[in-house]
């Protein structure tokens, strides 16, 4: 019998809380972390709002050794995984030397940093860029400080699949539980709120224009035009079940039960989109048969053409109506590499919970989904086993399926 990986530590840096139990009393009062975009002067382009962590003072989480090194992200990145650990009760100084891992998702780096040493160099001259431009920039940085800071020498690795990051990370987490090692940090934290961040993504064509923020980032609705971004994530402990319960652990939110990832064609290939087999492949690798989910965290894309084929890919997996859908990211923004994780991290408290959160600011699915999505208020449910759903841009997708602790 292989393993079980359970998760023992959250740490959430959202655009509606600052913190898990902040976090999580927002998403069930569908309160919104968007608005317009304070990190820079967004007027001049076609979209202007964001999700941007609140009240977060660098200073007060981040050591000023690290500060000149890191980026926003990173130090989001660094307080998440402090807090995950705490969440844990895990003192990286009493596990074995090589006992701890850490596996991340990334998108492009630390886009902020970069742009800032680049306006250096081209305005000022090179002596006025950063030694650590060398590194602080990297899309691998994340993994390296978090190890860095507390002296986690187990197995290391960071996953680039965008939005569909966090939850390959988290599939990987349990990979190297598996094969011996105690203890895994996982998951993803991500800002982009900068030209240099923003720019790509408006190229893209499916970022939404409308700058109302209570009507930009609608998904699975009949008005649907595009998503928002934003910037956190969540930072998860993942640990080998048995050495968690003989620890004694404090709590157990829950198993990372199944995991599965896919790729879809190129535009214009032969094969057909692969979402639905990566959904189906993470529930059997759990050892359950679609009827055993009770809620699917949906990927939300906002896009009409991506929201149809996922909903598509559900209905065809779960039937018409068949599994409740909820997509709670609407209050958030898409946060490229922190999404999925993110997302987990929520699927796991709605588990603890038994409630489902509403997808904020929409009001209904368009009916041609043919999905149950929770809107409005909370949905209260004895909830076993949920699904959480991620794609990312190039044609990633990854199913994993959470199971509730005991």
């Amino acid at each position: 019998m292989s393993t079980a990986a359970v998760v023992t530590g959250l740490g959430i840096t959202a655009p509606n809380g600052l913190g898990t139990e902040d976090f999580w009393k927002a998403t069930l009062a569908g309160e919104s972390g968007i608005g317009p975009v304070t990190r820079f002067d967004a007027t001049q382009y076609p979209s202007r709002i964001a999700g941007e962590v609140p009240g977060f003072v660098a200073e007060d989480h981040i050591s000023s050794r690290l500060m000149p090194q890191t980026d926003h992200m990173t130090r989001l990145a660094l307080t998440a995984a402090g807090w995950a650990l705490q969440d844990a009760g895990i003192d990286p100084a009493e596990h074995a030397e090589y006992g701890i891992g850490v596996v991340t998702s990334a998108s492009g780096g630390a886009v902020e940093f970069g742009q800032r040493e680049l306006e250096n160099l081209w305005s000022k001259g090179k002596e006025y860029v950063s030694a650590y431009q060398s590194f602080a920039w990297f899309y691998a940085v994340n993994t390296g400080q978090i190890s860095i800071r507390h002296k986690l020498r187990g197995p290391s690795n960071v996953l680039l699949t965008e939005q569909a990051g966090g939850i390959d990370a988290l599939g990987q987490a349990r990979r190297c539980v598996r094969k011996g090692t105690p203890v895994m940090v996982s998951g993803g934290v991500d800002a982009a709120i900068c030209p240099w961040g923003w720019v790509p993504q408006i190229a893209s064509g499916l970022m939404s224009t409308v700058n109302d923020p209570g009507r930009a980032y609608l998904p699975f609705a009949a008005d649907a035009s595009g998503y928002v971004p934003g910037e956190g994530g969540a930072i998860l402990v993942v640990e080998d079940a048995a050495a968690a319960r003989g620890r004694g652990a404090a709590r157990i939110y829950g198993e990372i039960a199944g995991y599965a990832a896919t790729l879809d064609p190129a535009p214009g290939g032969a094969r057909p989109p692969a979402l639905s087999r990566a959904v189906a492949n993470a529930v059997a690798d759990a050892g359950l048969v679609p009827a055993d989910i009770d809620v699917v965290f949906a990927d939300a894309s906002g896009v009409p053409a991506l929201d149809r084929a996922e909903a598509a890919a559900l209905t065809e997996v779960f039937g018409p109506y068949g599994v409740p859908v909820t997509a709670p990211k609407a209050g958030t923004g898409r946060l490229l590499a922190g999404g999925a994780a993110l997302d987990t991290a929520t699927a796991l408290l709605s588990l603890r919970d038994g409630v489902i959160p509403p997808t904020a600011h929409v009001a209904e699915a368009d009916p041609e989904h043919r999905i149950d999505l929770v809107t409005g208020d909370p949905r209260e449910a004895p909830l076993r086993n949920a699904l959480v759903v991620a794609r990312g841009h190039g044609g990633f997708n990854a199913a994993l399926v959470v199971r509730r602790g005991a």
